[in-house]
């Protein structure tokens, strides 16, 4: 029997890297850092973790004609993605990042997001019924938010799971919320979202609870090296994460909604589903890089 299908909406980019030994303050220049680009984007890399861990990936993104479209799609087929819903723009490049990486592991990252920004609802429709028959539709916010919208009513209508990983953060309006079932945000996204600064695990439950109260059935905030915090059927439960050694966090949350999805798609309580998704993140922040940080089925058993 086929596994069930589970589609990823999202961008994808380029990401080129510096590791330094600390992050710029602005008008800083710092010299000494090493380079190295990579694939990335959100959707991708959410994409290529869930393939990784043994989900049966439907991929729908834009790329551009360019040099970096082509390497990603060679990666995606490699990756044992299906890219068939991978669109090619004739009029805007490859989305790009430029992240900078300090010694402990924290990052950040500028986006031009180039093709990612031309993925419109219009340009998606055809693919509505690979939508309405996934298990799982897993979503992020590096496209234009119309498409997160469209897709997400569209699920909603045909009873499919959405997840949605709040990223980057925004101001998303409640429409949307009442049709997402499971939403992934860390400490400053549940913040942007809510009103409430999380700072805390009580100002956690206090977030997850404005979010439940909007229609989301399952929230659950990231919380880094600390785990993730669940509220699901009116439970709060903590899930604590393994301890290690960060070298760089670029994609731990990528990881962790890619191997949420896997175990949801593949039938596992919600909690071990968590579990699973923060034993992923873990062995992703061990590791340079985005896509390529994502660890396979293996090596979590």
């Amino acid at each position: 029997m086929e596994k069930p299908s589970i589609v990823i909406i999202g961008s994808s980019n380029t990401d080129m890297v510096i590791k330094s030994p600390y992050l710029p303050a602005p008008g800083e220049t710092i010299l000494g850092g090493s380079f190295f680009m990579n694939a990335g984007g959100k959707g991708a890399n959410q994409a290529v973790a869930a393939s990784r861990l043994g989900g049966q990936v439907q991929f729908i993104t834009k790329i551009g004609k360019d040099i970096f479209g082509k390497e990603a799609l060679q990666l995606f087929k490699k990756e044992g993605i299906d890219v068939s819903a991978v669109l090619k723009d004739k009029k805007f490049p490859s989305g790009v990042a430029l992240i900078t990486v300090d010694d402990k592991g924290e990052n950040c990252i500028s986006v031009a997001p180039g093709a990612n920004a031309a993925l419109t609802p219009a340009s998606i429709k055809k693919f509505k019924p690979k939508i309405a028959s996934a298990s799982i539709l897993l979503m992020q916010l590096e496209t234009p938010l119309d498409t997160v919208s469209f897709a997400a009513d569209h699920a909603a209508r045909h009873c499919v799971r959405v997840i949605l990983n709040p990223a980057p953060a925004c101001i998303l309006p409640d429409e949307l919320l009442g049709k997402i079932s499971v939403i992934t945000p860390n400490e400053k996204e549940a913040g942007m979202l809510t009103g409430i600064p999380v700072k805390d695990a009580e100002s956690a439950r206090q977030a997850a609870l404005v979010l439940n109260k909007k229609g989301i059935g399952t929230v659950i905030i990231t919380l880094g090296a600390k785990g993730a915090l669940l509220f699901h059927e009116d439970k709060f439960t903590m899930v604590e994460t393994v301890k290690v050694d960060a070298v760089d966090t670029t994609a731990a949350g990528d990881v962790f909604n890619g191997a949420l999805a896997v175990a949801l798609s593949d039938g596992k309580r919600m909690e071990d589903a968590v579990r699973f998704a923060c034993r992923a993140a873990s062995v992703s922040v061990t590791r340079l890089g985005a896509q390529s940080s994502a660890p396979y089925l293996h090596e979590l058993l």
